[in-house]
C-alpha cells in the first residue's frame, strides 16, 4: 500500500546527516550534494507527497506527476545548467557538436568513399536529429536515478521525474540541433516538404513516447542491475544506430537486397520503432522522392537511383501510427515496472 505523507511547509528543513546535524533539502550534483533551496520550494508546494508502491495505480502516478510538473521543468533547467557551467560558449556547444559531426560523416562518406547522394550533409542530418534526440535521452535517463541517490533517499517525490526530465533536457538540445539544420537548409538552398511538415510534427509523438517509455523502464532495472547502463551505452550508441538507415538510404541499399528474400526480412526490418520514424524524418526533411543520379560511368552515362521509397503520405502516417500504438503500450509496462521498483531505491542505493 502507498505510504502518504503530509509534505512539509516551504523552509523547512528535511533530511538527518548521521552526525545528526539537520540540513536542507539536497540534490546531487556530479555525485556531490548541492544545498538547492528552489528544489525545496518546489517540493515543498505539494501537499501530499508518497513513496512509490506497486498497489498505485498508473493514472494515479500520472497525475501526481502532472501536478509536480512545476519540478519536473526545473529539473530540466537545471540539467542544462549543470553541463555547461563555467563554459564560455555555453549552449553553443550543442550546436557546435552536431556540426563537428556531420562534417566528419561528409568527409567519409560524401568524399572518401563518395557515396553519390546530393546534398548527403541534409539527408545524414534529417535521420540524425532525431536519432539524437532518442540517443541522448534513453542513455541520460539510464543512469539519473543512481546518479541521483541522494536525492532519492532523503527527498519523497516521483521518482519517474528524473527520467523523464532527461528526456526533456534532450529535448532542448533537439531544438538547438534542429536549428543548426535549417541553417544548413537555408544556405544550401534545399527547402523540406513543407506540405509534410504535419507529418514531421506528428512523428514527434510517437519518439517522446517511446523513449520516454525506455527511459523509465532502464531507469528502474539499472538501480539494481548497475551494468544495465553500461549495456545501454553499447547497444543504442552503436549497435541500434547502424540498424536504422541514417547512413544509409533504405530504397537505394536495403530494399533492393532485400526484394531477393522472403518476406519475413522486410518485416523484420521494419519492426524496428526507430526506422520508420527516422525515415518520416528524411521524406519531410530531405524531401528527394525522385530518382537522383548518383554515379558517371567513364563513358559519361549516369546511374540513377532511388534513395527514398515513392510511398504517399498515408503510409507514413500509418507507419508511425502504429509506433505510437506499441510505445504507449510500452509506456504503461514501464510505468507499472518503475512502480514495482521505486518501492525499494533508497535501500538498493
Amino acid at each position: 500500500m502507498a505510504i502518504e505523507v503530509p509534505a512539509p511547509p516551504p523552509g523547512a528543513e528535511q533530511g538527518t546527516q548521521g552526525d545528526g546535524s539537520s540540513r536542507g533539502l539536497r540534490q546531487v550534483v556530479d555525485g556531490s550534494p548541492v544545498a538547492d533551496p528552489a528544489l525545496e520550494a518546489l517540493v515543498g508546494r505539494t501537499k501530499v507527497t508518497r513513496v512509490v508502491s506497486a498497489h498505485v495505480s498508473v493514472l494515479d502516478r500520472l497525475t501526481e506527476i502532472w501536478r509536480s510538473r512545476e519540478l519536473l521543468v526545473y529539473l530540466i533547467r537545471t540539467e542544462i545548467k549543470v553541463k555547461y557551467k563555467n563554459s564560455f560558449l555555453g549552449l553553443v556547444w550543442s550546436m557546435i557538436a552536431p556540426a563537428m559531426t556531420l562534417a566528419v560523416f561528409t568527409v567519409v562518406f560524401g568524399v572518401v568513399m563518395k557515396n553519390g547522394i546530393p546534398n548527403f550533409v541534409i539527408f545524414l542530418f534529417s535521420g540524425l536529429l532525431l536519432w539524437n534526440f532518442f540517443q541522448t535521452g534513453v542513455i541520460a535517463a539510464t543512469g539519473v536515478v543512481v546518479n541521483n541517490a541522494g536525492l532519492v533517499k532523503k527527498v519523497s517525490f516521483p521518482r519517474e521525474i528524473l527520467a523523464l526530465a532527461a528526456i526533456g533536457s534532450a529535448g532542448v538540445f533537439f531544438f538547438f540541433q534542429a536549428c543548426v539544420m535549417s541553417i544548413f537548409m537555408l544556405a544550401l538552398g534545399t527547402p523540406p516538404a513543407w506540405h509534410l511538415f504535419w507529418l514531421l510534427l506528428f512523428c514527434l509523438l510517437p519518439t517522446l513516447v517511446f523513449a520516454s517509455a525506455l527511459a523509465l523502464l532502464l531507469a528502474s532495472v539499472n538501480v539494481y542491475l548497475r551494468d544495465t547502463q553500461h549495456l545501454v551505452e553499447v547497444l543504442v550508441g552503436a549497435a541500434w544506430f547502424w540498424a536504422c538507415p541514417i547512413v544509409y538510404s533504405y530504397q537505394g541499399q536495403v530494399a533492393q537486397k532485400l526484394a531477393h528474400h522472403a518476406a519475413i526480412f522486410k518485416t523484420l526490418f521494419f519492426l524496428d520503432p526507430m526506422t520508420p520514424l527516422v525515415m518520416t524524418f528524411q521524406r519531410v526533411l530531405y524531401n528527394r522522392m525522385g530518382m537522383v543520379a548518383l554515379t558517371t560511368s567513364p563513358a559519361g552515362h549516369p546511374t540513377y537511383e532511388q534513395l527514398l521509397p515513392a510511398w504517399p503520405a498515408t503510409s507514413y502516417f500509418e507507419m508511425d501510427a502504429l509506433v505510437l500504438a506499441f510505445a504507449l503500450v510500452l509506456f504503461y509496462v514501464a510505468m507499472l515496472v518503475f512502480g514495482r521498483l521505486a518501492g525499494n531505491f533508497a535501500e538498493e542505493l
